[in-house]
């Protein structure tokens, strides 16, 4: 049998020869193309072989999910490496896929479920923020932002989760984190606060921001080609309750890292004097660098139009910027083959984050087993079936049983997303919805918006629940700051809960006022608190003068 004939037989695709190739909306090609033929041609040169399907019994999604249970609860206990935690539970399923009869899921199945997109745009950001700390822009930027801040530990864990909000809405939450979470832990360092206290806050805005928008997270991303809803109506459904939340933010985390605070203020006063602003290093490689980060985060703006993953715009950043950090340095010595390590070397073994990349490829193999076995299917379905029993036990009317749905999608998808990776999650989710929304009356758009907004907050709610959080530990951790996954759960979880309780509210709005009423209302809300805090803030001035006898 030639390679030709095992493919045809193994995928049925012996209708589809001559066929015209038809893309999928998210760009892969769907199943019977012919050019999909491509890479069984190549498993078969190499003496590989395409197995049989994963098995989808009960014995087999039970496994999987003791498996996963077991990741989470060696995760919590922190006794081993959460790279060999995920590691040995990839050995455990392949080791019983390919000894048992149950097929969990098979090699070939396995680098299906890796995820390339967010593999390669870690890497490749990863490297692009490497060579722009060679500049000194990091050190330059942390002092004159404590600069401004005055020393005031608080105004400074504000500023950050501001801009960190704002950058997340309109690029990708794991770019902003990785631009943004080592000058928290500088400037933590620098003022005298535990590190933890500006980075958790930081990580957490991260995914807060990314909400608003169509690609600030890629559920978002998945769920706006899904249901064919645009940018616009992304910003206006979701921006109005998510700027509620980061304004809400910042409160709770000085509330909740008080001590920290606290502690900061009495070990080194007013630290604004004390930090210099350290020269840029490299000028030229700098104005090259941000002339290649703009076009990067125009890549990620304009994804829509050139329908190129976020990925391709961040790698061919980084090779650009790999490549013009080497022919500077060519062009002022002439390094001996010691010295030219300084250049590519330096930054793929030391900038780049390898266990933090392999953590994740093995996490992604891991949650692939729940989707091939069905389990995650089965966990969707049944929600389906919740809805339309739970409605008809409880004679619900038609807003009530509407909003019956949106509030158990948007909490199911929110402690789903914060144990396995939401992508999966909404990929199974979205025929869900589609069938609901169909099914229930008024204006069923909100599930959509619940949907959103529990896969991107519920994420927060555990160490690993977003790539953003696994991003920023992985970054703390090469800096030499280590974030355990119960501390991380312990802020993560309540903010989570805070920002759902919020999202309940809106959907509740949304579904009782209208798509157009509630959004409106909820910024009329954001409007009333910045004028609140505003007048509340002159006052405190006026009352700090007067106490002075200015």
């Amino acid at each position: 049998m030639t390679w030709r004939d095992f493919a045809l037989h193994d995928y049925g695709a012996r209708e589809s020869i001559g066929k015209r190739v038809t893309p999928h909306p998210n760009g892969s090609l769907m199943p019977g193309t012919p050019l999909q033929l491509i890479p069984l041609a190549l498993f078969a040169f190499q003496g590989g072989h395409v197995g049989p399907a994963s098995t989808t019994d009960p014995l087999s999604q039970a496994t999987v999910g003791l498996i996963i249970v077991a990741v989470f609860v060696l995760l919590a206990l922190e006794r081993v490496h959460r790279l060999l935690v995920v590691i040995g539970a990839v050995a455990i399923i392949w080791g019983i896929t390919y000894l048992t009869p149950l097929r969990l899921i098979g090699f070939s199945e396995s680098t299906q479920a890796l995820d390339f997109n967010v593999l390669f745009l870690l890497a490749a950001m990863m490297a692009i923020v490497g060579v722009l700390k060679q500049t000194g822009v990091f050190a330059w930027a942390v002092a004159r932002i404590l600069a401004v801040a005055g020393g005031d530990a608080r105004l400074l864990l504000v500023m950050l989760i501001g801009a960190t909000a704002l950058l997340s809405a309109f690029a990708d939450n794991v770019t902003t984190v990785i631009f943004i979470a080592p000058m928290a832990l500088q400037m933590a360092r620098s003022i005298g606060v535990a590190p933890v206290a500006y980075l958790l806050p930081v990580v957490i805005a991260s995914n807060i921001g990314g909400t608003a928008t169509l690609i600030g997270d890629p559920p978002n991303i998945m769920i706006g080609s899904g249901a064919n809803l645009t940018f616009v109506e992304f910003l206006a459904n979701l921006a109005p309750p998510v700027m509620l939340m980061a304004l809400m933010l910042p409160a709770l985390s000085v509330r909740y890292f008080s001590h920290d605070f606290a502690a900061a203020r009495a070990a080194t006063g007013s630290a604004g004097d004390k930090v210099p602003a350290p020269p840029i290093t490299d000028p030229l490689l700098l104005r090259w660098g941000l002339w290649i980060s703009a076009f990067v985060f125009l890549g990620f703006f304009t994804h829509g139009l050139t329908g190129m993953p976020t990925s391709v715009p961040a790698t061919i950043g980084a090779g650009a910027m790999l490549v013009v950090q080497d022919v500077l340095y060519l062009r002022r010595r002439l390094p001996n083959d010691e010295e030219r390590r300084h250049g590519v070397l330096e930054v793929i073994e030391h900038e780049i984050e390898w266990p933090t990349l392999s953590f994740f490829g093995f996490l992604f193999i891991a949650v692939g087993a729940a989707v091939q076995t069905g389990l995650i299917d089965t966990l969707a379905v049944g929600l389906g079936r919740v809805v339309s029993e739970g409605s008809a036990w409880l004679g619900l009317g038609s807003l009530a049983t509407l909003l019956f749905a949106a509030l158990l999608i948007a909490w199911v998808s929110a402690c789903a997303s914060a144990i396995v990776d939401n992508i999966p999650f909404v990929a199974v989710m979205i025929p869900i919805v589609h069938r609901l929304t169909a099914q229930l009356p008024g204006d069923a758009s909100v599930l959509w918006w619940a949907l959103a907004l529990g896969a991107c907050l519920g994420g927060n709610g555990t160490a690993v629940g977003a790539s953003a959080n696994v991003t920023a530990l992985g970054i703390a951790e090469r800096a030499g700051v280590h974030v355990s996954f119960r501390e991380f759960t312990r802020y993560g979880s309540l903010v989570a809960a805070m920002t759902l309780v919020v999202s309940s509210l809106y959907l509740t709005t949304h579904v009782f006022l209208g798509a157009h009423l509630a959004p409106l209302l909820w910024a009329g809300v954001v409007l009333a608190v910045l004028m609140t805090r505003g007048i509340w803030k002159l006052a405190r001035r006026r009352q700090a003068r007067r106490a002075l006898g200015v």
